[in-house]
């Protein structure tokens, strides 16, 4: 009986793992989101530094910057005027690394021998 409690235990904390992942990448599937943590995989960033990076305009970089928060993917840190962004999730983080190897090393270092 131990061994079957074991077992219940084990796929209950997969289910939540699955589920927290779940999450995660659906934050992830939004391609203003992605953008957004693309550029604070880099580090903290002013929310006009991000504007203008990403081209996305007010009220969608907002709307965007909430569910990050939301999602507890980024958080902030106010200076003044200024609101800065920054990823506070290391999976997040370790996702967004990945992606970037993957997706935004430039060509000609992507095949270099």
């Amino acid at each position: 009986m131990h061994a079957e409690a074991t077992i219940n235990l084990d796929l209950e904390r997969l289910r939540r793992s699955a589920d927290n992942a779940c999450r995660l990448m659906k934050a992830l599937s939004n391609p203003d989101r992605l953008l957004l943590l693309c550029q604070l995989t880099e580090g903290e960033k002013r929310v006009g530094e991000l504007e203008h990076l990403v081209g996305i305009t007010q009220p969608t970089l907002s709307q965007q910057l909430g569910v990050l928060r939301d999602e507890g993917l980024v958080s902030t840190r106010r200076d003044g005027k200024h609101i800065h962004y920054r990823i506070s999730s290391p999976q997040a983080l370790a996702v967004m690394q990945t992606l970037f190897e993957q997706f935004c090393v430039p060509e000609e270092v992507s095949h270099a021998d």
